[in-house]
This record gives C-alpha cells, sequence and structure tokens, in this order.
C-alpha cells in the first residue's frame, strides 16, 4: 500500500509515534524518525531550529522526497501555578513550531499526492486544571492544520487527529475508566495509526484541513451534577 513511500515521523521512538511508524514499516514505507530519545535514525530536540534544519537535509539527502509527514512529538505539559516562560515557550516550540517549520522546510520536497498529519488532543476543545501549556500547544497545531491546509491546497493536503485517553501500553481497563467512555474501552495507539494511514491514502483523497477525533465518545458526552451516577465534589 505504501511501497516506496516515504513517512517522516516527530516522537517516534515511542508511545503513539512508534506504533505509527510500525504500522507503516508493515505497509512497505521507509520510516524516518527524530525524536529526542536515541533511535535508529535522528535524535535531536525539535524545539531547536538547527536540529530541524540538519534532519530535514539528512531526509533528502537519503530519500530525496517525502510522501507523508507526522507531527506527532508531544509538548510539556504545566500549569499555570508552575509553568515558567521558558517551558511556555518551550512546549509551543515542539507542539507548534516545528510542525509549522519542517512543513515549510520539507515543502520543496513533497512528491504528488502527500500528506501532512498533525497530531493534536481532545484537549484542543476541553480542559483539565493546570494544563495550559500542552493544551495550548494542542489547540495551536489543530489550528494550524486548516491553515496549511489552504496555504498547500492542491499540494500537499493537511489534517489532525485529535486522540483522547490512549493507553501508550495497550493496558485494558475495566469498571469506570472504560465505562465512563461511551465505546465501554479506553483506547490505544492503533486507534490512531489506523486513520493516520487511511488520511495518508487515496482512499482519503478528499479530506484537507479536517480535524478527526478519535476519543471513544468521551467530548460529545454531556456530564451533570447527579445525573446518571456523576457526582461533583468539589
Amino acid at each position: 500500500m505504501f511501497q516506496n513511500k516515504v513517512a517522516v515521523i516527530t516522537g517516534g521512538a515511542k508511545g503513539i509515534g512508534k506504533t505509527i511508524a510500525r504500522e507503516f514499516q508493515k505497509a512497505g514505507a521507509t520510516v524516518c524518525i527524530i525524536d529526542k530519545d536515541v533511535n535508529d535514525y535522528f535524535t535531536g530536540d525539535l524545539a531547536d531550529k538547527d536540529t530541524l534544519v540538519r534532519f530535514t537535509q539528512k531526509v533528502i539527502a537519503d530519500y530525496g522526497h517525502i510522501d507523508y509527514l507526522i507531527n506527532n512529538a508531544l509538548p510539556l505539559m504545566k500549569g499555570i501555578p508552575d509553568c515558567t516562560y521558558e517551558e511556555f515557550q518551550y512546549a509551543l516550540q515542539v507542539g507548534v513550531t516545528a510542525p509549522f517549520y519542517l512543513s515549510k522546510l520539507f515543502l520543496p520536497h513533497f512528491a504528488p499526492g502527500a500528506s501532512i498529519i498533525n497530531i493534536s488532543s481532545s484537549r484542543d476543545r476541553m480542559s483539565q486544571p493546570n494544563t495550559e501549556s500542552y493544551t495550548a500547544a494542542k489547540g495551536g497545531i489543530a489550528a494550524l492544520t486548516h491553515a496549511l491546509a489552504v496555504s498547500l491546497a492542491g499540494r500537499v493536503r493537511v489534517n489532525s487527529i485529535s486522540p483522547g485517553w490512549i493507553d501508550t501500553d495497550f493496558a485494558q481497563y475495566q469498571g469506570a475508566d472504560a465505562l465512563q467512555q461511551p465505546v465501554h474501552r479506553v483506547g490505544n495507539p492503533l486507534d490512531i495509526a489506523n486513520m493516520v494511514l487511511f488520511l495518508c491514502s487515496d482512499k482519503a483523497g478528499f479530506i484537507t484541513g479536517e480535524n478527526i477525533c478519535i476519543d471513544g465518545g468521551m467530548t460529545k458526552q454531556m456530564i451533570y451534577h447527579d445525573d446518571f451516577g456523576w457526582t461533583l465534589e468539589p
């Protein structure tokens, strides 16, 4: 399905990114990973501009083009009580600036039929307390998606995915953790990877600028105090 295709995945050394990389490889693609964690392609910090340039140069020197850019790397999650100015900026550099700049650097090298997939979060539309740095970055990449889709119209399709609760160890949950979600289970990385590969395929050729929330229905479920067993304990 993806023979002779080149997929670039940020944050691809573990978690959701690792599963996306594995699924692309199983489908025949060549995968180029950049991650702060040691990996077999490129180890580096996405918040550093020179690192992004060197990574892009390596990919193009190795393969001459790319077909898919998956902006998956996780930004820092800290809240207003303890997040410093520098930490907030770092979260935005990893979560928004790097996806933008990689898109710009790779732009002359995208093959026909190329796609960019940005991994946002259901936190782009809902929040827990004290998650400002992560939430701002995820909201930013969701908005960046439709801006890029319009700017790159006719050249690259650009979509984003907003995962909900995804257990990156594929753990099985019972009881309230599962039942609170309308699908009655917690998600796993394949739920996201399967959508990434679909959006990159020709089957999704009429989809661009979209954000697809994969969260088991959690963001669609209204919650009121004392309704269906939910209680608020301030």
